[in-house]
């Protein structure tokens, strides 16, 4: 999935650090067009970040280090594609990332991630629409070939 975004993902071994990570401990980690992981990072960790990397022209990709976020409209952008991103992984599906999103302290106005997801993101939507990267009519993913 990463790769067709142009993204490679790196496994590090468990126990070491995950190089990229901003919020350490077993949280994924992004440099450049490298998504890092452990076997302990959680799926939504993962998709997030890759999701960082994902909205970004590949001029700015390159000079991604462990910090991707530049506005609250990429950040919240970024929030609906992890859970699109989510249901292009069989076994894992939009419910389970934005429970896990919920699990590990995401706050969102409405009170849990599937509520933004489904009743508060019509800007973030919007946001992807425009730059290919869903659909916001079908409120659905635009996986390359």
């Amino acid at each position: 999935l990463l790769a067709r975004y142009g993204l490679a993902l790196h496994r590090i071994a468990d126990g070491e650090a995950i190089p990229g990570s901003y919020w350490g401990e077993c949280e994924a980690g992004l440099i450049g067009h490298n998504v890092y992981a452990r076997g302990d990072t959680p799926v939504h960790s993962l998709l997030h970040e890759a999701a960082h990397l994902i909205v970004l022209p590949p001029e700015r990709r390159a000079q991604v280090h462990t910090d991707a976020t530049d506005s609250i409209e990429e950040e919240d952008a970024v929030c609906v594609l992890q859970a699109l991103l989510g249901d292009a992984l069989p076994g894992v599906g939009r419910e389970r990332v934005l429970a896990d999103m919920d699990g590990w302290g995401y706050t969102f106005r409405l009170g849990s991630a599937k509520a933004y997801f489904e009743r508060d993101s019509d800007a973030a939507w919007e946001w992807l629409h425009v730059r290919g990267l869903a659909d916001s009519a079908t409120r659905s993913l635009n996986v390359p070939v």
